[in-house]
């Protein structure tokens, strides 16, 4: 049975965050937007998993598109 590929994505026209099923050809949208100016991300599996190059460093910049921060968008914002 083939694997599925599953992708995370942050869309540079709205800033939504998504997963999504992306096989053969197809070609990810954004679900809030339509927009497919997509930024592929590092999976939140791939970062916890152990990457090789430090977080912040490598595809994605991280958890947070801001700062890398494991713990998610919005983590390096002051409360």
């Amino acid at each position: 049975m083939p694997r599925m590929p599953l992708f995370d994505f942050a869309c540079r026209s709205c800033g939504q965050r998504f997963e999504d099923l992306v096989r053969g050809d197809e070609t990810a949208r954004c679900p809030a937007c339509e927009s497919v100016d997509l930024e592929k991300l590092l999976s939140t599996f791939a970062v916890q998993g152990g990457a090789s190059a430090p977080l912040g460093e490598g595809p994605g910049g991280g958890a947070c598109g801001s700062c890398g921060d494991p713990r998610g968008p919005g983590a390096c914002s002051p409360d």
